[in-house]
């Protein structure tokens, strides 16, 4: 039964080798350039996607003053995978605004397939 075979991937490599008595020994080797290259190609993507719900999330905020949506850009910090929009009223506007609830979920249900295949385009 034993025997030495090995998988290779764009991740690493695994390497087996199987003894008389039956018991098996797996080896991985992971690539050492691929964490860091799949890890700024996540971070350009996250980028474009955070940018691109601000922006289009802001035709759907309440508007008086035009400081909610302002509060977004400077509440976020692009890249971090969260919108956080820091006006005090906000979160009582998101949940109980007669009209204009929910901005960042109508944003969303409208917009989520261009922003998904937005973000598939960068490499």
């Amino acid at each position: 039964m034993g025997g030495k075979f090995s998988i290779e991937t764009p991740r690493g490599t695994i390497y087996t080798t199987g003894s008389r008595n039956g018991s098996i020994t797996a080896k991985l080797e992971w690539n050492p350039g691929f964490g860091p290259e799949h890890e700024r190609k996540f971070d350009r993507k996250q980028v474009f996607v955070d940018s691109e719900c601000i922006r289009r999330m802001a035709p759907e905020t309440p508007r008086r003053t035009g400081m909610l949506i302002k509060s977004a850009t400077l509440g976020t910090v692009i890249g971090s995978g969260e919108i956080n929009q820091i006006a005090p009223y906000a979160r009582r506007q998101y949940y109980e605004h007669r009209s204009q609830s929910y901005w960042f979920e109508r944003m969303k249900n409208r917009h989520k397939d261009s922003i998904l295949k937005g973000a598939q385009r960068i490499e």
